[in-house]
């Protein structure tokens, strides 16, 4: 669902296309991704003719590199409808660990 354009803000950093997100970050957030697991606590979406908004806020736990994770996050994603299909052009996380 990415499009060749994409743009992935995280953590200060910038990927500027699918390509160089697949090449330098997809191996380890597909990694991350297994051993947690993720619950969506809000959602919201908007749309507008050919862009959509989606907004996401997220607990996510379970462990990483043989240690515990418990972050909540945010998520925001910017959609484009290109040819029949929605594409993600952008993509902005973020993440703390909770208050205690």
């Amino acid at each position: 669902m990415l499009a060749a354009d994409v743009q992935i803000f995280e953590s200060g950093f910038v990927e500027r296309s699918r390509d160089e997100y697949l090449a330098q970050h997809f191996a380890a957030d597909a990694v991350f991704a297994k051993g947690v697991t993720r619950k969506v606590t809000r959602h919201t979406e908007q749309v507008a003719g050919s862009m959509a908004l989606v907004m996401e806020e997220t607990e996510t736990t379970g462990s990483y590199e043989s240690k515990p994770i418990k972050l909540i996050g945010t998520e925001t994603a910017v959609l484009r409808l290109e040819g029949g299909a929605w594409k993600i052009v952008h993509i902005h996380w973020s993440s703390r660990k909770p208050k205690t």
